[in-house]
């Protein structure tokens, strides 16, 4: 709980877990006010670079590192402090913080002229940067993270004498600290430059969405959808979490922000409170594949393979499909199961009257993914999209004190035909920002307009907040990023992966598998990503997986690990809200989520499930009718597996029934001789089966 304004108390907050975050505001005080406007500047710093971009790209990474250790410091002094001092303290080693980012601004043309030679201040500060980015990570985020990359930076420092081939030639410490704290392969490397840029933006892009209305949109029409159907309210978290996903970019904060409504109302209707959880914490970590964000990797993941953002967008939109309809089957059964109903209509919302009512929001989404679609570059379109919804939440502020709808529509038609106007040479920044500007100036002479502006001003402030752990986790595996590229350690862990997907190619996606989630257990997505894309995705390029495929594959797994106890922090995050043991809500997630587990394997062995080329079908069917009958075979095995973890189809199923289904299951992920023939009858067999047990309708009295 945050204490009253002016009182020194400390709040008490958890910092073992980075997904739980900083509570609300942002301290007592003006210790508070501090963080507040530091915050603003922060943002404002990055919508500068987003729209212009002058800067060079080393000083940009420098300044954002800067601010996120500053921000870090200075928050957590400020949440848990137990006095004046201890907060100024905090602020001070922040400082410090900042000035080694800022460091690269001010001797920028120095640094470049002297690289590879630093000087004792260069060292110095290369040595106090690693310090604060390794002990503000540790607490913010707990020390699972910490602990690996500081193995990986004392095998950088001694590996010299391990045996071979484990061994490097070895480094001398100003060769270490030169490459780890200046340049770009260390912390300034690709994951803390698309932090900078892309996603802050998108967490911007989120946070305004938000305060127009976006998830109250999200919930009502999620409501009307399915608040009717079997089992209602589980489909509602369901459908509502992976609409979130498309803004969000934390599946655990899908949990935080989605599951209050949604875990108690699945509780009511007769859901286990385990299962109610555990449903939400699947659904909220699947927003993490969800396109067009994806839990801001898509990005990172696009710069490392030097590909579109939108190649990344289309690859990843039919499994993240597949993913959301594994969990509705799943919660669509558990209902038929113990014969739950769904909710009295006048409990829910009408979908067409919010959409009606607020249709207007999903114009900046919309225009986002067009922009993107279109060959526009994330940072582009991401801009766009937000002045979009500024323009939207300035506009309605406008509108809302006049008394007809003449005005308003006069309103909206003269704002389209200005920009029109502005942009007869092609959208750019400076015309569309000169239009938010002057909203802006017209917000402040109406009345509510100041409550507006605030909202804004607070998304800006909240937004910096939100960026810091997804920005220090981006800074600090730039060690693993770091020592690999300097030592080619990387080469050693490729080779025995490759050297066991020569006598079985499954064998070495089963070792990645296992490898993505323990990598994955209580570290960030965005981290896991990178370091089992670095450590494993060539490999499993090398033996013939498509490159899109090999890296999505590293990166499904690490979002399993959220889910996957003994840690399972999106279980974790969920428990609280319903009251219910972690791990029993981990495990519940895990069945509940069966067919995320398996998902990677099906577009491994047929790639035209991403829509990538090389699927061996494609040479019989073309590549649409493989595509179609690899989204065929993938949701027959979803919905056979959803069978087997829940036990029930139109009637439950006994013991051989389920093993009937997964040997069908098993058989259309398989690539031998009839596989996919068995499959497709088995399956037929045991539904037409399973139809003629079902259980008479009950005859209404008449």
């Amino acid at each position: 709980m945050l204490q009253a304004e002016g009182t020194q108390e400390p709040i008490k907050v958890e910092f073992d877990n980075f997904e739980h975050g900083f509570p609300e505001g942002f301290g007592p005080g003006w210790w508070g006010q501090l963080a507040y406007w530091i915050g603003i500047a922060f943002a404002t710093f990055q919508l500068y670079v987003a729209a212009f971009n002058y800067l060079p790209s080393q000083v940009v990474r420098g300044v954002h590192v800067g601010f996120l250790v500053l921000l870090t410091f200075g928050l957590i002094a400020n949440f848990t402090a137990k006095s004046n001092f201890g907060r100024a303290l905090g602020w001070v080693i922040g400082g410090a913080g900042f000035f080694c980012g800022l460091y690269q601004w001010i001797f920028y043309a120095d640094l470049i002229a002297r690289d590879g030679d630093p000087t004792k201040l260069d060292l110095a500060v290369g040595t106090l940067l690693a310090v604060l980015i390794f002990e503000g990570t540790r607490r913010l985020m707990g020390a699972a993270l910490p602990l690996m990359c500081g193995a990986c930076l004392v095998y950088w420092f001694f590996g010299q004498y391990l045996p071979s081939p484990l061994n490097h030639r070895g480094y001398d410490f100003d060769q270490i600290v030169t490459h780890l704290s200046f340049g770009t392969e260390g912390f300034y490397g690709v994951p803390i430059y698309v932090s900078a840029t892309y996603i802050f933006l998108f967490i911007l892009f989120g946070s305004f969405l938000e305060r127009a209305g976006m998830i109250q949109l999200f919930t009502d029409v999620s409501l009307g959808l399915f608040g009717r159907t079997r089992g209602g309210p589980a489909k509602v978290a369901v459908f509502a979490s992976g609409m979130m996903g498309t803004i969000s970019g934390s599946g655990v904060a899908n949990v935080v922000t989605v599951g209050q409504f949604t875990i108690p109302l699945m509780i009511k209707f007769g859901y286990r409170r385990a299962f109610a959880a555990g449903v939400e914490a699947t659904a909220s970590m699947g927003g993490q594949i969800m396109p067009p964000v994806m839990g801001a990797v898509a990005f990172i993941m696009a710069e490392t393979l030097g590909v579109q953002y939108s190649e990344i967008v289309k690859a990843a939109a039919i499994p993240a499909i597949l993913y959301f309809a594994s969990a509705f089957w799943m919660v669509h059964l558990e209902a038929g199961k113990h014969g739950l109903v769904g909710m009295k209509c006048s409990e829910i919302p009408s979908a067409w009257r919010a959409l009606v009512t607020r249709w207007y929001l999903v114009l900046p989404l919309a225009a986002l993914v067009y922009m993107l679609f279109e060959g526009f570059t994330p940072l582009y379109a991401g801009s766009m999209g937000l002045a979009l919804t500024v323009t939207l939440i300035l506009g309605t502020a406008i509108t809302t004190g006049a008394s007809s709808m003449v005005i308003r529509t006069i309103f909206w038609v003269g704002l389209a035909l200005v920009v029109a106007a502005l942009s007869r040479d092609g959208l750019q920044i400076v015309p569309v920002a000169s239009v938010v500007v002057g909203l802006i100036v017209i917000t402040a002479f109406v009345r509510g307009g100041f409550k507006a502006l605030r909202e804004c001003r607070d998304a800006l402030a909240e937004s910096a907040k939100s960026a810091i752990t997804v920005g220090m986790a981006c800074a600090i595996v730039g060690v693993i990023i770091g020592m690999m590229s300097q030592t080619g350690v990387g080469t050693i862990f490729g080779s025995w992966v490759i050297g066991l997907g020569e006598k079985s190619l499954f064998l070495a996606l089963v070792m990645t598998m296992l490898l993505s989630i323990l990598l994955g257990t209580g570290i960030p997505t965005i981290p896991t990503y990178i370091i089992t894309a670095a450590l494993a995705a060539p490999a499993l390029a090398k033996l013939g997986v498509p490159l899109i495929a090999s890296h999505m594959f590293a990166f499904y797994y690490g979002i399993m690990a959220d889910l996957s106890p003994p840690v399972a922090l999106a279980a974790l995050a969920a428990a609280p809200i319903a009251k219910e043991n972690p791990d029993k809500i981990g495990w519940e997630a895990m069945r509940i989520a069966l067919a995320g587990y398996v998902i990677p394997f099906i577009f491994v062995y047929s790639p035209a499930l991403m829509l990538q080329a090389g699927d061996p079908m494609a040479a019989k069917l073309g590549f649409y009718g493989a595509v179609a009958l690899a989204t065929v075979k993938a949701l027959v095995a979803i919905g056979l597996f959803g069978m087997v973890a829940i036990g029930f189809l139109f009637t439950k199923l006994t013991i051989v029934e389920r093993l009937v289904a997964l040997g069908a299951a098993f058989c259309l992920l398989g690539d031998f001789a009839f596989s996919d023939t068995a499959g497709f009858v088995l399956s037929a067999a045991l539904v037409l089966w399973q139809w003629r047990q079902r259980p008479p309708a009950p005859v209404e009295a008449v």
